[in-house]
């Protein structure tokens, strides 16, 4: 076919055909609003992950062409992490975080606009549907910013800095974050959640006015643009402290901290005082520790009701097992219904520890619901952990609403139980006559009520309940299921591992502890390469590579797994691991642990985490690692580095300890008492050493260390790692225990029941 020869002569229509050589639409997408077309090549990948990706997924957007195909796809249909794709078919022309990204930005000399969240992150789905869904302002910023969206799970080391500066401008935080750089990655502005518009939600100026006034400020006075940047890095990177303070902070930091959690504790719904309830704000292990050590009955008041309001709560999934993120009330009542890995992971721990504290029953069957839920919805075939699930559901018309997978009206209880048995349903959990308004589940403290009106034992109440509860969570499967996002994360893996051991072993619960090493197998199979640990895992593809998090999480998990099994080999696992974070990580001038290997520089700072968020920091982590190898090795080694961290960090433990408490069991563990006890058997009967661990096993101590190993070549490999199991043997081929406290040995004992710690 010829072309007319006006059309080599006209230059507009030859530049157009030139460009279009390069710039193709592959027919799948129209082109982001204020860009040009991206180029063939990207076009070709993006169709090619797009076709293998998204093939059964209904788009996650309102802009949709007559065949129900997204109209717009952007960089992030690149990516594997589930809260970029949620943005793949923005109009907006994101960016991932990368060196193209600030090249890019350089060279058309445009300010980049940061947005972090994460997958089920409520607030950031809003902001997507507000601003980054409306064409106006996908316009303006495709024609005047560059845009990069960031995974905060996947990458907390870019959230961290970012987050500080925010803090810094604003004097508080959260998600969605909106950090707006200058090409070198320096902050100039920030904030969080905007409104589309002025007026907006009753906020004022709204996001669009924000992006107008900022390009406008970047491009007329760039010099001050330049000096907030330069002065806010300045802070991010003033990491030093006076280092001459030699201080080691001691136990007395401790009391000090509960008086800090008294005074701010709510007496009445447990918890912290507060609009909102987070499960992490009160460290519930720290209020364990102390008052096995005190004996202070006003603490365990405060562990009882915080842990108590939480299991009858809203805030716990009453029909699926496990807990969601918090509550929008200060009762415990209305969730934020997106559930997370760690969070469930942390609180079976709670709950498993309280029980062993306690011997409270209900502490144990949730603990163990909590751990139930994981594996039957949490886990991936493999044996990883999926990291949340989302707050957000589709309804029965299609609409997504917060909590709707999770909550109920009378008529659906009526239609799905008999009539008395939903009669006892909705007493029990709270549910008033509304027919179609959907309630949340709590348990309403009615049973003495329920059992006489109706003429039931408690232990039939129970049953009633339980299977009511089966019947519900049959009909929930049948409902559109809250988002998924199916990453891997090595370091909360890392926790659940920690939670299956320490309910292995205190329930003697083998099923818990298989399902440990299964996943601990996971890990070393897909998130380990090379003698280095990867962050992330995601599309069969090995994410970033470790941050301390990873490491110091997964040497927890290691000990916690030797204490459930007493097999030496997760010991010295734990061992090589923490070798690998004091090559990579630790600060070997002034203590501490930074939270990226030493030799990645990409960052305007670099951070050595103190504070605790909803997890404990990876520097305290470490910390009580140290602290607990030195305990089973006795190697001075491991004491002197935690005493480093903990120098390192005196000055804000010696000012605010409530904000560093997970730091604060190393300092416990160094300072004693220490009680060990080692168990030998004969060879061949390991086993027989359960009628020590079942009198073990039900107790909550601090402190204190268990070795148990079997005559003949294990007792060899052991004896090599672990001092106190020398010289030390089965005493007339029975199984033996030799306690100690602070290296003062009573007699060995043959007979259970004598054991006394």
């Amino acid at each position: 076919m010829l072309l007319p020869a006006k059309w080599f002569t006209n230059p507009f229509i030859f530049i157009f055909l030139f460009l279009s050589l390069f710039f193709t639409d592959l027919s799948f997408a129209d082109t982001l609003p204020g860009t040009l077309p991206h180029h063939n090549d990207l076009l070709k990948r993006i169709n090619e992950m797009e076709q293998i990706k998204h093939k059964n997924k209904p788009p996650r957007t309102k802009h949709l062409d007559a065949n129900g195909k997204p109209k717009f796809t952007n960089r992030l249909a690149l990516e594997s992490s589930p809260y970029l794709l949620q943005h793949a078919h923005n109009p907006v022309n994101w960016y991932p975080w990368g060196d193209e990204t600030f090249d890019t930005a350089k060279r058309l000399d445009r300010p980049i606009l940061l947005s972090i969240g994460y997958s089920t992150c409520h607030w950031c789905h809003v902001m997507e549907e507000e601003s980054f869904e409306d064409i106006e302002i996908a316009t303006y910023l495709n024609e005047h910013y560059i845009a990069v969206k960031v995974d905060r799970e996947e990458r907390p080391d870019i959230d961290a800095i970012y987050m500080k500066a925010v803090m810094a401008l604003q004097g508080s935080g959260g998600w969605p974050m909106t950090v707006f750089l200058t090409w070198d990655k320096k902050p100039f502005y920030g904030g969080t959640y905007f409104p589309a518009r002025d007026g907006d939600r009753g906020a004022s100026p709204g996001f669009l006015t924000v992006l107008k006034q900022i390009n406008k400020v970047y491009q007329k006075d760039r010099e001050a643009v330049k000096n907030a940047g330069s002065q806010i890095t300045a802070i991010l990177q003033k990491t030093s402290k006076n280092y001459e303070d030699d201080t080691l902070p001691t136990k007395d930091l401790i009391p000090k901290s509960i008086v800090s959690y008294k005074k701010g504790f709510d007496w009445e719904n447990g918890g912290m005082i507060g609009q909102n309830k987070f499960p992490s704000s009160l460290p519930l292990e720290l209020l364990m520790r102390h008052y096995q050590t005190s004996k202070d009955d006003q603490v365990l008041d405060m562990i009882n009701l915080t842990l108590g309001k939480m299991l009858t709560g809203g805030i716990h999934d009453h029909v699926g097992g496990g807990f969601h993120r918090y509550t929008t009330d200060k009762i415990w009542l209305t969730p934020h219904y997106e559930k997370m890995l760690y969070d469930n992971a942390l609180l079976s721990i709670a709950y498993t520890q309280a029980y062993q504290l306690t011997g409270n029953e209900q502490y144990r069957q949730t603990s163990q619901k909590t751990l139930n839920y994981l594996l039957k919805e949490m886990q991936s075939p493999e044996g990883g952990f999926y990291s949340a699930t989302d707050a957000d559901s589709l309804t029965f018309s299609g609409e997504r609403e917060e909590g709707y997978f999770f909550t109920w009206t009378i008529k659906e209880i009526d239609n799905l139980l008999d009539e008395k048995t939903s009669k006892i349903v909705k007493l029990y959990y709270g549910l008033k006559d509304k027919k179609n308004q959907r309630q949340i589940l709590y348990i309403s403290g009615q049973q003495d009520l329920i059992t006489q009106k109706f003429a039931i034992t408690p232990q039939e109440l129970e049953i009633i309940i339980t299977n009511a509860n089966q019947t519900l969570y049959k009909k929930r499967l049948s409902r559109s299921l809250p988002g998924l996002d199916d990453k891997i994360l090595l370091s909360w893996n890392s926790l659940v591992i920690s939670a299956l051991a320490k309910a292995g072993f205190a329930f003697n619960e083998k099923k818990y502890i298989d399902a440990a090493i299964q996943t601990q197998a996971f890990i070393v199979k897909n998130l380990w390469y090379d003698n280095k640990l990867f962050h992330s895992f995601k599309d069969d593809k090995r994410g970033h590579p470790g941050f301390l998090d990873d490491y110091a999480f997964l040497t927890a998990a290691y000990i916690d797994l030797y204490e459930a099994t007493f097999d030496i080999e997760w010991l010295l696992k734990a061992i090589n691991i923490d070798d690998l974070i004091a090559q990579k990580f630790e600060d070997k001038t002034h203590g501490g642990f930074f939270m990226t290997p030493l030799g990645q520089n990409d960052l305007i700072a670099k951070e050595k985490p103190g504070n605790d968020g909803a997890i404990p920091s990876g520097n305290a982590i470490a910390a009580v690692n140290l602290s607990r190898l030195y305990l089973y090795t006795d190697e001075k080694s491991y004491q002197h580095r935690a005493q480093k961290t903990l120098k390192y960090f005196s000055g804000p433990l010696l000012e605010s300890p409530a904000y560093m408490s997970g730091i604060l069991p190393a300092i416990e563990l160094l300072a004693g008492p220490v009680k060990e006890i080692v168990i030998i058997t004969p060879q061949g009967k390991k086993h027989e050493a359960k009628a020590f661990l079942d009198i073990l096993r039900k107790k909550f101590v601090t402190g204190q260390i268990i070795i148990v190993t079997q005559e003949g070549k294990e007792y060899d490999a052991v004896s090599k790692v672990l001092a106190q199991v020398r010289d030390r043997k089965a005493i007339n081929g029975m199984v033996t225990a030799y306690p100690c406290e602070e290296k003062i040995c009573r007699l060995p004992v043959t007979d259970p029941g004598k054991l006394i710690f």
